[in-house]
């Protein structure tokens, strides 16, 4: 499948990219042999396969939130540790604009 010019230009518009006339040359390529590709996939019969998001058997390792408390000495090691603190709460940069 061969992208046209305007194709091209349309795609690095929406990717918001701004490129060269070389550049486009090469993505532009680059892009038509991956489409190629994809055609060349699609001629392959899936009727008895079943869809599936990965093959290797992963699975995701998740655990419930449990609340466990700290003892005194615990509390007492990690308020040492901080560089700034105030009441009971230690003070961290804020990490969201």
């Amino acid at each position: 499948m061969r992208l046209s010019k305007e194709e091209i230009q349309h795609i690095a518009d929406l990717a918001k990219l701004k490129l060269s006339d070389g550049e486009k040359e090469i993505y532009g390529e680059q892009l038509s042999h991956i489409l190629s590709y994809i055609d060349q996939l699609k001629e392959i019969d899936t009727t008895n396969v079943e869809p599936t998001a990965q093959v290797a058997g992963l699975k995701n390792v998740l655990r419930n939130d449990e609340i466990i408390a700290w003892d005194d000495d615990e509390n007492s090691k990690a308020f040492s540790q901080s560089p700034d603190k105030e009441k009971e709460q230690i003070k961290v940069k804020r990490v969201l604009n």
